[in-house]
């Protein structure tokens, strides 16, 4: 459906399928605020659902036809199909139907300057970061982002600025419904081939994502990735780069160190010239390339520096970004959502700098599709751990047709000269780390799906 986000107006209840998802409970929470009528349906019941309806939300787990039957307006997710029960509902009834990714670029239209955080990787650490950075400054953003963070209590933020921050996923060209006035691109990775088909279709995509903008508008992107720094020769906007590498960069990061936490400290120089000192409280050099995003886009707006300084030290992270659980017997347990070779690659990095004695990976790949794509850069990313330990793969949307399992990426990381163990019940996962890692050990459950609710169990 096609219509003006002044229009939105004469809508009064509003249901959204599959409104456990991150960013769906946002938008359902950002309506509840505006005073609508929100309810919602998700097939499985979570931490968000539960949130949702504490917060007054009418949440159904399984379908929900009565409610779509009756709304005036229909948001749904890209994962649901069309023979979804609601769906076939709304279309007998003539119900408006929208996808999550319009509707979000209906929410940017209606801001003067919102703020769009793109890339395959780093986009919500940066979107957080730059949250923080903003609400510290006193600029009270609206927010929209993938994961818990603690300084907003939860995914979203409502505003009374022009200022709208925005995480802006790649999946279906969702991001190209979007109307920034400024983007950051933080990288461009073969990630989402089930969609795309090929690396050049993702390319296309974000080429095709940064000429959104307008001549008044700017694009900040990484001078360390070819892909992005091309974007340069297109773009009719302000263009600022950012990079560790790359000496040209208008903002470059210089004299790079880290604690024993892996936490990095380092020097920042813009046009060659002394910047700031930045200390930051999360690990990783990646994400010292993702807070010079930040630092280059609040900069831009006229952010003090000390401002900058004091809110990325602050800044301890995302949900589910690398994120400490707590230990038992003197072995420390971390989770990350990291489910891509490249990411995989940077929480290895990451973890490198920590003080432990050997680490545990447990991985569960997410989709068939990207695990049989990207079988052996999977494999190489988890030779970098001591111990790797693989458990089902995460469906997602998808079903298996392609009959490959965690069992051939365990037998691709033995042909790679490590072991690697496939175990399909989180309990024998639990009992298995449980009696071989040793005191001081570093545990890592790693990936997109449930396999986050292995950390707690060890931890208990």
């Amino acid at each position: 459906m096609d219509f003006e986000i002044d229009d939105l107006k004469k809508y009064k209840h509003i249901h959204l399928i599959g409104i456990g998802g991150i960013s769906m409970s946002a938008i359902a929470e950002t309506l509840h605020n505006w005073g609508y009528t929100v309810t919602g349906s998700d097939l499985n019941q979570s931490q968000i659902t539960n949130t949702l309806t504490a917060h007054q939300i009418n949440v159904v787990i399984g379908h929900d036809v009565e409610n779509a039957k009756n709304a005036d307006l229909i948001i749904f997710s890209a994962a649901i199909k069309d023979d979804d029960p609601e769906m076939v509902i709304a279309r007998q009834n003539s119900i408006p139907l929208i996808t999550r990714g319009k509707f979000v670029g209906y929410l940017t239209k209606m801001y003067k300057e919102t703020i769009c955080v793109a890339g395959t990787h780093g986009k919500t650490t940066t979107t957080s970061m730059l949250s923080v950075c903003f609400l510290n400054a006193h600029k009270d953003p609206s927010i929209e982002v993938g994961a818990m963070l603690k300084n907003i209590g939860g995914n979203y933020h409502v505003g009374n600025s022009d200022y709208f921050i925005v995480e802006s996923c790649e999946y279906k060209g969702n991001f190209l419904n979007f109307f920034p006035k400024t983007e950051i691109i933080l990288n461009i990775d073969n990630d989402h081939l089930d969609y795309y088909k090929t690396f050049d279709n993702v390319i296309k995509a974000f080429q095709d994502f940064s000429l959104l903008l307008n001549e008044d508008g700017l694009l900040v992107t990484n001078a360390d990735g070819e892909n992005c720094l091309h974007l340069k020769t297109i773009v009719k906007s302000k263009f600022v780069s950012y990079g560790i590498e790359n000496e040209k960069a208008d903002f470059l990061a210089k004299n790079i160190q880290f604690d024993r936490h892996g936490f990095g400290q380092f020097d920042v120089y813009h046009a060659d010239e002394f910047y700031a000192h930045f200390e930051l409280s999360i690990a990783g050099k990646h994400n010292i390339s993702n807070a010079l995003a930040c630092i280059a886009v609040c900069d831009y707006y006229g952010i003090e520096k000390n401002i900058i300084i004091s809110s990325l030290k602050s800044f301890t992270g995302a949900e589910r970004r690398l994120e400490y659980k707590g230990s038992f017997n003197e072995i420390s347990v971390f989770d990350d959502y990291g489910h891509h070779p490249t990411e995989i690659m940077a929480v290895s990095d990451a973890i490198k700098n920590q003080e432990y004695h050997e680490s545990w990976v447990i991985f569960q790949p997410h989709t068939y599709s990207r695990t049989a794509a990207q079988l052996e850069p999977f494999a190489k990313s988890l030779l970098n751990f001591d111990h790797v330990v693989l458990i089902d793969i995460y469906a997602a949307r998808e079903k298996n047709t392609i009959g490959i399992s965690s069992q051939n990426l365990a037998d691709k990381i033995h042909e790679l000269g490590k072991e690697a163990i496939y175990l399909s019940k989180f309990e024998d996962v639990v009992n298995y780390i449980k009696t071989h890692a040793k005191p001081n050990d570093l545990v890592l459950t790693l990936g997109a799906g449930t396999v986050t609710e292995i950390g707690p169990m060890l931890v208990k």
